[in-house]
């Protein structure tokens, strides 16, 4: 896929609530913001034509027109940035909508998370998620940075359902996440079916399948 991302950073205020650390580097130096995303917007243009493996800190100075010390000031490695840099385009392009029905928040959200893993999104969480199998503090520092928070936001959703009784109160609700996210990471990670449109509408029913209370 060489199509080329189109980078909506989200605001100070979305910034600051997805990432308390964002605004600050590792001494708690406070970093310039033009700095910063020239050094993201970098990265992301850099993995238009090459890997998350091979993507080097020198690539992305150059690229940022910035210093390699200055980088490493703000960010402890190549894949805090690459997971920055990912962070600042997916969660802004993946909203969980706030609104009253959480059948529609979870199913909306599911098509949303589809839609984007279908480019260029999705094959850089697949490469961090590949470079963290080797790399444990890759993959803690996503979990950290991303998974954690989104799945914590998702499990809200789920216990709104339940309590306003859209949703089974004697569900398993770790499981039935699982369940339903790990059927588009399934799908990201092995290619042996398309996170296509049909999926993008097949997905969401067949979670709620699962969530609602039985009749």
């Amino acid at each position: 896929m060489n199509e080329t991302l189109r980078i909506e950073l989200p605001s100070k205020a979305t910034m600051a609530r997805s990432s308390p650390k964002q605004e600050t580097g590792l001494a708690g130096r406070p970093r310039s913001e033009a700095s910063r995303q020239a050094v993201l917007e970098a990265t992301l243009e850099l993995l238009n034509s090459t890997t998350v493996r091979d993507l080097t800190i020198e690539a992305i100075a150059q690229k940022a027109g910035v210093g390699k010390t200055t980088i490493y000031r703000w960010w402890s490695s190549k894949s805090a940035v690459v997971i920055e840099a990912f962070v600042d385009v997916m969660l802004p392009s993946t909203p969980i909508p706030d609104v009253d029905s959480a059948s529609e928040a979870i199913g909306k959200h599911i098509s949303l998370l589809i839609k984007q893993y279908r480019g260029k999104l999705g094959r850089i969480v697949a490469e961090i998620l590949a470079e963290g199998q080797s790399d444990p503090v890759l993959l803690a520092e996503f979990r950290e940075r991303f998974f954690q928070n989104r799945r914590m936001a998702v499990r809200q959703v789920v216990e709104n359902g339940i309590r306003n009784g859209e949703f089974d109160e004697n569900l398993d609700i770790d499981t039935a996440i699982d369940a339903i996210y790990g059927a588009v990471y399934f799908r990201l990670f092995l290619g042996h079916l398309p996170l296509d449109q049909r999926f993008a509408k097949d997905l969401p029913r067949f979670a709620l399948s699962i969530l609602k209370t039985p009749v």
